[in-house]
């Protein structure tokens, strides 16, 4: 779950790259214009491999789809990484500027951690040095660590601390989280947190709660929870999928045959899908309307059909949103990388998840679980969605009233019938439709 934060880690900064294909140099009309000779053959694969460029016809034979692996290969701690430097995508300029957002953003999160004497609001996007924090502060979304610091699983792609028994929770937290996003300036605010397995419901009511304080000051403020699969206890997905929530994201991680080299012993790719299919329809009552989202990360091994196979899995839970990132090795103590996942690879992926009838997919090298998730799509699809159901409520309202205004005159035409009868038998049908009056003999005063 926490491939949020510790996935940041190793990136640093800067925004990502969304699906955007660049244009493949040709080897032969760079050497021309260098004065060389042509390449060919394998010189000009090298001199695209130099610069970080694959090319789908001369990519390996064991990649299909975009130049996508067709052979499952199994991840291991400690395994070779891909060979030669990070690929140029990932260097990115750093956030900053003072009359941006972001800076106006980090001065009131700053004013407002000094006005709580010292107390810290914990943001995601600060601690694991998110490489999206600016674009993502910029549009006005923020990610917000609830439950402490440690964790209590032990998954091989994270760097989160872990403890069977970690510190008790902050009871104060919801009100001191509620205090400060009221008044910190956001449009959207995600709520995150560790596994939280020594807790009886997993953390729920402490999310519900926050939730709700949240929504009691700021009603237009949009709030994820981004949580753990809570054991798969479904009394506790409920307490949170009705909390008044906005987006219930739950990631998935990595494809069904990676699950138990990824992910603790713990977490399942079954019971991932059970909480999200759960979460929609605990949350899509009396006329509320809720999200769910995951997140699947990639250049772990798998093939492009065990991926495509996993979206279709999602697709049959009624999931809403999908973000595909590249994972990364926050330490040595980690799974190696297998490789890494080209942009165009990413949009082949984003391509099939939108004619999969996802409401959404954020597919690129540097997405991550809550990646701009405010400004990019979802309150622009909610706010729509809004819209629609307000629409539609209208129409609805309008229909109801011209029934009542036919039901009217279809009751003045029948008494208008009634002058067809003698005015005796008109007055003695109307005598009988009188309502009589009730007597109360309790209230009645006997003369003395």
């Amino acid at each position: 779950m926490l491939a949020l934060c510790q996935q940041a880690l190793a990136l640093r900064c800067g925004p990502p790259m969304l699906s955007t294909a660049r244009p493949t140099p040709e080897p032969a009309a760079a050497a021309a214009a260098d004065g060389g000779a042509v390449m060919q053959g394998e010189a000009a694969k090298q001199w695209l491999a130099e610069r970080g460029i694959v090319r789908h016809d001369m990519a390996p034979q064991d990649h299909d789809r975009a130049g996508y692996r067709s052979e499952p290969v199994r991840p291991k701690v400690g395994g070779d990484m891909p060979d030669g430097p990070r690929p140029g995508w990932f260097h990115v300029p750093a956030p900053g500027g003072s009359e941006t957002r972001y800076a106006e953003l980090k001065e009131s999160l700053e004013a407002r951690r000094a006005d709580a004497g010292g107390t810290k609001l914990a943001t995601v996007c600060e601690e694991a040095q998110c490489p999206n924090i600016g674009e993502c502060w910029n549009g006005g979304t923020a990610t917000i660590m609830l439950l402490g610091d440690t964790c209590t699983r032990g998954c091989k792609f994270c760097a989160v601390k872990t403890d069977a028994a970690p510190e008790p929770p902050d009871e104060t937290e919801p009100w001191n989280t509620a205090d400060a996003v009221a008044n910190w300036g956001v449009d959207y605010i995600v709520l995150t947190s560790v596994d939280r397995d020594d807790l009886p419901d997993g953390g729920a009511a402490h999310f519900a709660q926050t939730v709700g304080l949240l929504k009691f000051r700021r009603p237009e403020l949009r709030v994820e929870c981004l949580v753990s699969d809570f054991a798969g206890d479904a009394a506790a997905v409920r307490t949170l999928a009705r909390s008044g929530l906005d987006v219930f994201a739950h990631n998935v991680e990595t494809v069904e045959r990676l699950q138990p080299m990824v992910r603790d012993r713990r977490a399942s790719y079954a019971q991932s899908l059970a909480v999200l299919r759960r979460a929609k329809e605990f949350g899509n009552c009396d006329g509320r309307r809720v999200y769910t989202k995951t997140s699947i990360m990639l250049g772990l091994g798998e093939t492009a059909e065990e991926v495509l196979r996993t979206m279709r899995d999602l697709r049959e839970a009624d999931v809403d949103v999908l973000t595909f990132g590249q994972y990364l090795r926050p330490t040595e103590r980690h799974l190696a990388v297998v490789e890494y996942v080209t942009p165009e690879q990413f949009d082949y992926f984003r391509r099939e998840g939108e004619a999969m009838g996802f409401r959404y997919v954020a597919s690129g090298p540097l997405v991550r679980s809550s990646y701009k998730a405010g400004e990019l799509f979802l309150a622009a699809m909610m706010d729509e969605d809004d819209e629609r159901d307000a629409e539609q409520q209208q129409q609805q309202q309008q229909q109801q009233r011209g029934g009542e205004v036919e039901e009217r005159a279809l009751g003045r035409r029948s008494s208008d019938n009634l002058d067809n009868r003698t005015p005796a038998a008109a007055a003695a049908e109307a005598r009988e439709q009188r309502p009589q009056p009730q007597w109360n003999p309790e209230l009645s005063v006997k003369a003395q």
